[in-house]
C-alpha cells in the first residue's frame, strides 16, 4: 500500500507539472453521476451512495481551487428527478440539504443556487436562499449548485423573464422581435453574468448532457470519465484538465 500510494503521488505530481497555467478552464461544470450504481457495487443502499457522492464535492472544489478555477457548476438534482415518488426523492433532498449547508458553513465558497426554486419544497427553497445570502460576500470560488435544474426549463424561464421585463417598459412584441438576439436571452439565464463553462465533466461512463446547461455549453469541451462519482480521484480530475489543455477550441468553426 505504501508503494502504491507513493506511485500515485508521483503520478499526480507529474500530471500537475504537465498542466499549463494559461490553459486552465475558468468555469468547470460537472455531472456527478453514478452514486446509486456505486452504492450497489459496494453492497450499500441508495442513501449510502448519495452520502458518498455528497462527501466528494468539497474535495472536488478544493482541487478546482488549487488550479485557479473561478466558477464550478455541480448538477445535483434535475427537474426530472423531482418527478420521482417521495420514497426516492426524500433521501436525496435530505443529503443535498446537508451538503449545501456544509458548503455554505465552511465560509470558503460563494454558493449560488441555479434552478426552478418554485418546483422545490418551500422549506428546501428557503434553505437554498439562506445558503446564498450568507455566502454572498465570500471572496472565493463561485459554486453554482444546480438543484431542480433543467436546461430547457432555464431557457423558458429566461424568455419569460425577458418578456416580463419588456412588458413593464411598454415594449410591444413587434418591437422586441426586431431587436431580440441571443445576448438578450443570456442576460436572463440563471448563470447571467458568469462565463460559460469551458469544460463539462461527466462521471460514470455515460455520454450525454441530460438537459444540463444546454445554452451555456454550446462551445464547451466535454470529458467523460468511467469512474462513478464517489470513486472520482484527483488524478481523474487532472486528466480531464490535461485533456482540455491540449484541445484546439474552435468555437463551432
Amino acid at each position: 500500500m505504501a508503494l502504491s500510494g507513493l506511485l500515485y503521488r508521483l503520478y499526480q505530481r507529474r500530471l500537475i507539472a504537465s498542466l499549463s497555467s494559461d490553459r486552465i478552464p475558468r468555469h468547470v461544470a460537472v455531472v456527478i453521476d453514478g452514486n446509486r450504481r456505486w452504492a450497489r457495487s459496494v453492497g450499500g443502499n441508495v442513501e449510502y451512495g448519495y452520502d458518498a457522492g455528497a462527501d466528494k464535492i468539497p474535495e472536488f472544489l478544493g482541487w478546482c481551487e488549487e488550479l485557479g478555477v473561478d466558477v464550478v457548476t455541480i448538477y445535483m438534482l434535475s427537474t426530472d428527478n423531482l418527478t420521482r415518488d417521495e420514497e426516492h426523492l426524500a433521501p436525496l433532498l435530505s443529503v443535498i440539504d446537508r451538503i449545501v449547508g456544509e458548503l455554505a458553513d465552511s465560509g470558503r465558497w460563494r454558493i449560488h443556487p441555479v434552478g426552478a426554486r418554485d418546483l422545490l419544497p418551500e422549506a428546501f427553497a428557503h434553505m437554498l436562499k439562506g445558503a446564498e445570502e450568507r455566502t454572498a460576500n465570500v471572496d472565493g470560488l463561485l459554486v453554482n449548485v444546480a438543484i431542480g435544474y433543467g436546461g430547457r426549463r432555464e431557457v423558458a424561464d429566461a424568455v419569460r423573464s425577458l418578456l416580463q421585463e419588456h412588458a413593464t417598459r411598454g415594449t410591444t412584441i413587434e418591437e422586441l422581435a426586431e431587436v431580440l438576439d441571443v445576448e438578450h436571452i443570456a442576460e436572463h439565464l440563471y448563470t447571467r453574468g458568469q462565463p460559460d463553462p469551458d469544460l463539462v465533466i461527466r462521471t460514470s461512463g455515460e455520454q450525454r448532457l441530460s438537459d444540463f446547461l444546454l445554452w451555456q455549453s454550446a462551445y464547451s469541451e466535454f470529458y467523460f470519465c468511467e469512474a462513478f462519482w464517489p470513486d472520482f480521484r484527483k488524478v481523474d480530475f487532472l486528466r480531464a484538465i490535461r485533456s482540455y489543455g491540449v484541445r484546439n477550441r474552435r468555437y463551432g468553426l
